[in-house]
């Protein structure tokens, strides 16, 4: 298992507490469970996708739930009676599970599909126009403007932006 002292940055750093409780919970809590298997993919700038295995499930036999900074995806296999026959091998995951995805800030559930054994859960960061960065004029000619990304890249090559 490798353990990583974050030592270090926490003697140089303020206000990452949160950060390094948060990587040293998951190492610590990581039990080798798998089941069940999934996908984390990067969509664009602000937006993922996780991808659960969940062969078997149906809509009603999953509950997921997004609070601040968390997503637990529960899923309960309910007994099926329509089977008549004797069961000779049973190689399909018949067992309930609970996988718990931490957040980061403003990132919230847009949308959650279950097609063909996959869970898809679509997620999208959202950061608030308080929190965005601003231009701020000099000697007051013009207003507060937010910057969003297309402006910064024009910036950073050296171009302005008329006002």
């Amino acid at each position: 298992m490798n353990r990583f002292d974050f030592t270090p940055y926490r003697r140089s750093t303020v206000g990452f507490d949160r950060l390094f409780d948060l990587l040293e919970n998951q190492a610590r809590g990581n039990s080798g469970d798998n089941y069940p298997p999934f996908n984390i993919e990067r969509r664009g700038e602000d937006e993922y996708r996780i991808t659960l295995a969940v062969a078997g499930f149906k809509p009603d036999d999953l509950d997921i739930t997004a609070q601040q900074n968390l997503l637990v995806i529960h899923g309960k296999k309910r007994e099926e009676s329509g089977n008549d026959g004797e069961m000779l091998h049973l190689g399909i995951a018949n067992r309930g599970f609970e996988r718990r995805f931490e957040l980061a800030d403003y990132v919230r559930v847009e949308n959650a599909d279950l097609a063909d054994g996959l869970l898809i859960i679509d997620l999208v960061r959202e950061i608030p126009d308080a929190m965005k960065p601003k231009k701020i004029a000099v000697n007051g000619q013009a207003s507060l403007e937010v910057i969003d990304a297309g402006d910064k890249d024009e910036n950073s090559r050296g171009k302005t932006k008329a006002a």
